[in-house]
């Protein structure tokens, strides 16, 4: 079993819960293994014992914040009846998850700007999560092209609410999905672009 697959023990439950809100919110440069096992309530042994590095527990975080936002989304897209709205409705579970979880921009990215070595892991972790969203557009709407505006108007939602501080960014983006998006959508079986 891969060792992110692994169960969490209780300890490791707290270790990643505070490294998961320190990394995002103070950088992961600017926070130490110490300030994530004081924050735990368990000694540094503990944190390295339950990950083995600072780089794992990174991957770790990333990967824990990735799962909840694909759960978040792909719950609001099961809410939504019909192909197009279920389109629109990642635009919306977007700027819910802005508002609420992503003030300060896709944790994705930010790792990737602070660890800027193309061959460091949070780059494939990354490239994977945007394959991701990627992916799921096209699923969605059955168009390879057309998956790929949809993600463009998304990343760029992002980065208007986090950097630019636009902060209805995603209603911008959904409203501009609404012009490409065709009324009458019938989406391609899962896996077909």
């Amino acid at each position: 079993m891969p060792e992110h697959d692994r169960p969490l023990t209780p300890a490791a439950r707290r270790v990643l819960q505070a490294a998961s809100e320190l990394f995002y919110e103070r950088g992961i440069g600017s926070v130490g293994m110490e300030l994530i096992a004081a924050e735990a309530g368990v000694t540094k042994k503990t944190v390295y014992d339950r990950f083995g590095s600072k780089d794992a527990l990174i991957l770790a975080y990333l990967r824990a914040r990735d799962e909840r936002w694909r759960a978040f989304t792909t719950g609001r897209i099961a809410e939504a009846a019909g192909a197009r709205e279920r389109v629109l409705a990642t635009f919306d579970a977007l700027g819910e998850w802005l508002a609420t979880e992503s003030g300060r921009g896709c944790s994705m990215v930010n790792a990737c700007a602070e660890l800027p070595d193309p061959s460091h892991p949070v780059h494939g972790v990354a490239a994977e999560q945007k394959a991701w969203v990627r992916a799921l557009y096209a699923d969605l709407v059955g168009d390879g092209a057309l998956a790929d505006q949809l993600l463009i108007l998304h990343e760029g939602a992002v980065v208007a609410f986090s950097v630019a501080g636009v902060r209805d960014a995603a209603a911008a983006a959904r409203a501009a999905a609404e012009a490409i998006v065709p009324r009458t959508l019938s989406a391609a079986a899962p896996g077909t672009c």
